[in-house]
């Protein structure tokens, strides 16, 4: 993992949730807190849980009695999560490594991360935590991105970012969030981590706009790509958006746009 792509700063939480989250995150958000609650846990973790879209998902779905334990490792995110969502006793937010819990062993009938993964710098040592904090049958319900040339507006992003740094092309998107896909790797690493049985589906959406460049604008300004445009040309942010969103128009067109999103859904069991 390179240093630009560890810490959310500035804007980037609230253009993350404004732009992101409708674009990509919310359907995947319904089916995870649907799944989730389909379990009937009593106490459930959640790792990664950047601006809450997970968790203004499932809470709503939890018995009175759940308790409810969400974390993420940058704080601006989690604080940001926590003014989003609608008071709620039963919801403890901490911020805390998925690589490190500072929880007891078997604490969780489930533990959840949507779009987490790709960002571990360890993910073996972060499956033996979930593996080692959840209850004997418990599950770990994750979710990861299938490979960027199956999420087309980040592909169109990628190849229109080229252009404009045709020597040193800003990669983030295809390295990380898209990086980790290959579902025989993704198995292995949970069975390795002590996990009993895995099941992996892959399942497509729609990513849609109101206009092209909310998508430019969502990748270019509301992701860590920012950090990598911004270093290679700090004048060039604007630019680099608007040159996106032309990209996503030619290909698109000028009004409401849409385009395939695709992911893997997994279920761990203990």
């Amino acid at each position: 993992m390179l240093e630009t792509d560890k810490v959310f700063s500035g804007s980037v939480p609230e253009n993350y949730d404004r732009y992101m989250v409708p674009l990509i995150f919310e359907p995947y958000a319904a089916d995870l807190a649907g799944r989730a609650a389909s379990f009937s846990p009593g106490a459930v973790l959640e790792t990664a849980a950047g601006t809450g879209v997970v968790t203004r998902a499932l809470a709503p779905r939890l018995p009175a009695g759940t308790s409810y334990v969400v974390t993420d490792l940058n704080q601006p995110m989690l604080d940001y999560a926590a003014l989003r969502q609608a008071p709620d006793s039963r919801i403890q937010w901490r911020q805390a490594d998925a690589l490190a819990l500072p929880f007891e062993n078997a604490a969780f009938d489930l533990v959840c991360c949507q779009f987490g993964a790709m960002f571990f710098p360890d993910r073996p040592a972060a499956y033996r935590e979930a593996r080692r904090v959840l209850k004997s049958g418990g599950r770990f319900l994750l979710s990861v991105w299938d490979r960027i040339e199956e999420n087309v507006f980040a592909d169109d992003v990628t190849n229109a970012l080229a252009r404009i740094f045709p020597n040193d092309p800003p990669r983030f998107l295809a390295r990380t969030p898209h990086g980790y896909h290959d579902k025989d790797l993704i198995r292995s690493e949970l069975i390795s981590a002590g996990f009993s049985h895995v099941a992996i589906e892959t399942r497509a959406e729609q990513s849609r706009a109101s206009q092209p460049r909310i998508p430019a604008v969502a990748y270019c300004q509301g992701t860590l790509l920012r950090n990598e445009i911004t270093a290679r040309d700090p004048t060039k942010l604007e630019a680099a958006t608007d040159y996106a969103a032309s990209w996503i128009a030619e290909r698109h067109g000028i009004g409401e746009v849409a385009a395939k999103i695709q992911a893997h859904v997994i279920v761990a069991v203990v």
